[in-house]
């Protein structure tokens, strides 16, 4: 009686299978079927002398080696993330390969695509379209040159090299030299989750801030006693002077966490971060003070537009902007920045001192106009 030949382990049928088709598939099975064949196992596939024992192609590993050391710059500025490759031992004839660059995400979701490139031919995604390329300065070179940084480019980078069945990468860190600043909704302390706290840092020219970028402020002595969202979604605050109603004055300084937060249902202030200006940020010297519409309509006179938050803040850490004149700015607070402190102009500390969000009175006006 005739016996269809079944393989359960694959759930196929050969039966019906031609001739043909069917002596080199069973040859095949004879081959491997055993769990002894000779042939060895690579990454899910077969590979006929392919590979050796130590599951190198042909002996030769691909080693791939970026910058031990962030790269540091500024908003606007063009950086190269330095990314090599080569083989042990040195390959006789250069081989075809596919360069891939993401962005790692700080809250372990999904990376983000940057460029992919194989031989002339590169593909830059989303928000790096048109401002990404490699710099292939030698035949082992995959550094990736990023044009006009933004401030959510900030990041770790992974440089991922493909040759084949080989896939080696490594990463590197893009810091951005900038300014953290606590904010806090019009309507009060902790009055923000994580998305209205992300949407209200972008819309004052800033991002919100990463752990790293406050760990760098709070080195630089930061210290606000109001838990704010980070971009991991947690919640913290850096304390450089331990007291009573942060955290109790026997704590040693650091940054204290709430861990991580439900970003929906929990509310905080929040930490944004930016960096340098394109453009400038300036008093407006003017013989009358203003209502906050009478302030931007004033801006706009004078060819220019009211001054966001972050941009007061980034003037004052890299323009060394001082004025002792309190102003409105773009989200209906009021404030001024001290690089040089002196009496009757607040806290003998620097800072971007600030009134809060008046409703009623009348003030000077902080400008911005682009460069």
């Amino acid at each position: 009686m005739e016996m269809p030949l079944v393989l359960s382990r694959f759930s196929f049928q050969f039966q019906n299978l031609p001739e043909v088709m069917l002596l080199p598939l069973v040859v095949m099975l004879l081959q491997t079927g055993s769990g002894h064949g000779s042939l060895p196992f690579y990454n899910g596939f077969y590979y006929d002398g392919l590979v050796n024992d130590k599951g190198l192609l042909n002996g030769v590993q691909l080693i791939v080696e970026t910058s031990d050391d962030a790269i540091s710059t500024q908003r606007g500025a063009n950086v190269t993330l330095p990314c090599h490759y080569h083989y042990a031992p040195k390959l006789d004839a250069p081989r075809r390969i596919r360069i891939k660059w993401s962005k790692l995400r700080e809250d372990n979701s999904k990376d983000r695509d940057v460029l992919v490139a194989s031989g002339r031919n590169h593909r830059s995604f989303g928000e790096f379209r048109g401002r990404t390329h490699l710099q292939q300065e030698s035949s082992d070179e995959a550094s990736l040159v990023i044009n006009d940084l933004r401030l959510d480019d900030a990041g770790k980078y992974r440089c991922e090299v493909i040759d084949g069945l080989e896939d080696e990468s490594g990463t590197v860190d893009l810091e951005l030299q900038g300014v953290v600043f606590p904010y806090q909704s019009p309507h009060g302390r902790y009055k923000l989750n994580f998305h209205e706290a992300k949407k209200i840092c972008e819309d004052q020219d800033a991002v919100i801030a990463s752990f790293d970028q406050l760990f760098e402020a709070w080195l630089d002595g930061l210290d606000w006693c109001n838990a704010g969202w980070l971009i991991d979604g947690t919640a913290q605050y850096p304390i450089t002077v331990p007291r009573e109603p942060c955290g109790g004055p026997h704590l040693q300084p650091g940054i204290r966490s709430y861990g991580e937060r439900h970003k929906n249902l929990h509310r905080f202030d929040v930490f944004c971060f930016s960096s340098a200006l394109k453009g400038t940020v300036y008093y407006l010297d003017h013989k009358k003070k203003f209502t906050l519409e009478e302030a931007k309509q004033a801006c706009q006179d004078d060819q220019a537009e009211i001054a966001k938050v972050g941009q007061l803040y980034s003037a004052w850490k890299f323009l060394d902007l001082d004025r002792c004149d309190s102003g409105w700015l773009a989200d209906g607070s009021v404030r001024y920045p001290i690089t040089s402190p002196r009496p009757n102009c607040g806290p003998p500390e620097t800072g971007v001192r600030s009134f809060g969000f008046p409703q009623t009175g009348k003030f000077g006006v902080y400008c911005y106009k682009m460069s």
